[in-house]
């Protein structure tokens, strides 16, 4: 039997799981359907490639998965994306908002005050909050990233978002001023391990 062969047997063995595992991610079975089609077509090409190369795929039903929840993920954004689009109106009839300096001095305010608070957390808390909301990393990715579990990722930067909005919902007179382009800049801090 030809490699081409042993990875269709593989595909067609798994293909229900396939289809289940992409099902909740789309939303239903049909769009489940076409996504483990395609991810067929993907596996395909990477396994001819593979044989052109002379490389072997070291877990091809993982990679079949991988691809699946890749490919499903894809189709999800874009279904809430277009979803989104139809609920908003159109940009051409919304009427674009005046400068109104009143209210980006409360902004800057409010960005002073978070800045603030930012800086008063540890370094791992506030590290774990900037990958998470400037970042855009998972708190999986986030728990590998500072070697810690990903529900500690998230109980780091739970306690770093109530930092912020306890101070957001305090006096404003109390807070110091803060070095408002420090939020989120790229030089991170290091880790330490002073706050477990």
């Amino acid at each position: 039997m030809s490699g081409r062969e042993a990875y269709l047997e593989l595909y067609l063995a798994h293909r229900a799981a396939l289809v289940d595992y992409a099902a909740p991610i789309v939303g239903d079975r049909a769009r489940a359907e076409d996504v483990v089609q395609e991810a067929w077509l993907r596996f395909s090409a990477a396994a001819e490639k593979e044989r052109a190369e002379a490389d072997r795929i070291a877990q091809p039903i993982g990679y079949l998965y991988r691809i699946v929840r890749n490919l499903a993920t894809d189709v999800a954004r874009r279904l809430s994306a277009d979803s989104w689009a139809e609920a908003s109106p159109a940009l051409d009839e919304v009427e674009a908002p005046g400068v109104d300096p009143e209210r980006q001095a409360v902004d800057r305010d409010a960005l002073r005050i978070v800045a603030a608070a930012l800086a008063e957390l540890p370094p791992r808390t506030r590290l774990a909050f900037e990958l998470h909301r400037f970042g855009d990393k998972t708190f999986a990715e986030i728990g590998r990233q500072l070697g810690i579990s990903q529900t500690r990722a998230h109980n780091l930067v739970q306690e770093a978002l109530a930092q912020c909005m306890l101070r957001l919902a305090g006096p404003a007179e109390e807070i110091p001023s803060a070095n408002v382009s420090s939020i989120g800049g790229r030089g991170a801090p290091a880790v330490a391990d002073d706050d477990s």
